[in-house]
């Protein structure tokens, strides 16, 4: 393997998604050096000026615009770059857009830097995380996917609400693609231990199934109404990028909802798709068999399924 400086990241793609997250890995004080690598180089340049600008109210940092060569030591690269989805678009229509431009690049960092670990956050991230692993040659663990990290967040988020208990107390998961067939897997969802529907009753909810059904629909689309009003999703999204960099570095060993290529896992093969994996230096290192009932094991199949045939159509 070659020398890596495990203290540098490289972000390609400074839209909304890159730059945010470039901002939140700035914040994060994780990283001593950041290169961001855009098509338009003017655009990279000025995100750098505008984030190296606060440095003195943050940690230092070289932070920088530059090259694919400027990536050939950095530990983590963050692949963000593609068309950003538009209102009324689905993750997958961007598909086709995408791949071709993920065809341009994934050679390019493969080229300079073989032993790295790529994480890819453009959309639709499952499909861009099979084609990476396919046109960079890289090792399956060191390449993967944001996956339902952020839908996951999301869940998190709208069960505190409703339980009014702090979030990171809720222990759950979206799993499958990320997008229309994701699914909340609800039979393993709990509270510090505490079994979801019992905790439900423990607050007064009794409505069980009601709840589910409105909580994992928002959950669903949450993203097209942020873009609805206002664009563009990008906060939690760099959040997200901003942990599983965390679990990278820190070599945490946590479970994330990442999106990484399957194996057998409930009859699933050969397709990249969310599941709760451990991540930490060398990327994922495996994936947890959390307890799924009948009906979430066949909507995860089918989830599977659905982003097969697109593959199929665009590799």
């Amino acid at each position: 393997m070659a020398v890596l400086n495990h203290r540098k990241v490289a972000v390609i793609g400074c839209g909304f998604v890159g730059a945010a997250s470039a901002f939140a890995l700035m914040e994060s004080g994780l990283f001593s050096e950041m290169v961001l690598i855009d098509a338009n180089k003017e655009k990279a340049e000025g995100e750098a000026l505008d984030i190296s600008h606060g440095l003195p109210f943050a940690k230092p940092m070289n932070i920088y615009a530059g090259d694919y060569k400027d990536i050939a030591d950095a530990y983590v690269i963050v692949v963000t770059a593609g068309s950003g989805q538009k209102p009324g678009e689905t993750r997958l229509d961007l598909v086709k857009k995408n791949v071709g431009i993920f065809k341009s690049i994934i050679p390019q960092i493969a080229e300079v830097n073989k032993d790295a670990i790529m994480l890819i956050v453009a959309n639709p991230v499952d499909i861009l995380t099979y084609a990476a692993r396919q046109l960079s040659g890289y090792p399956e663990n060191r390449v993967f996917g944001s996956g339902t990290t952020l839908d996951t967040a999301r869940l998190k988020y709208l069960l505190g609400r409703h339980l009014e208990v702090d979030s990171r107390s809720v222990h759950a998961f979206i799993i499958g693609e990320h997008g229309d067939s994701e699914i909340a897997a609800w039979s393993s969802a709990n509270v510090s231990g505490i079994p979801l529907n019992d905790f439900c009753e423990m607050r007064g909810h009794f409505e069980h199934d009601a709840s589910m059904k409105a909580i994992a629909e928002n959950v669903k689309n949450s993203a097209y109404e942020i873009i609805e009003k206002k664009g563009a999703t990008y906060y939690g999204i760099a959040m997200s990028v901003k942990r599983i960099c965390e679990a990278i570095v820190r070599d945490e060993k946590t479970i994330l909802p990442v999106s990484s290529i399957q194996h057998n896992n409930h009859g699933i093969s050969d397709v990249a798709l969310s599941m709760p994996a451990i991540v930490g230096k060398d990327g994922v290192e495996c994936t947890v068999p959390i307890s799924l009932n009948d009906a979430e094991i066949e909507a995860l199949r089918a989830s599977a399924d659905t982003l097969k045939n697109v593959i199929k159509d665009v590799l």
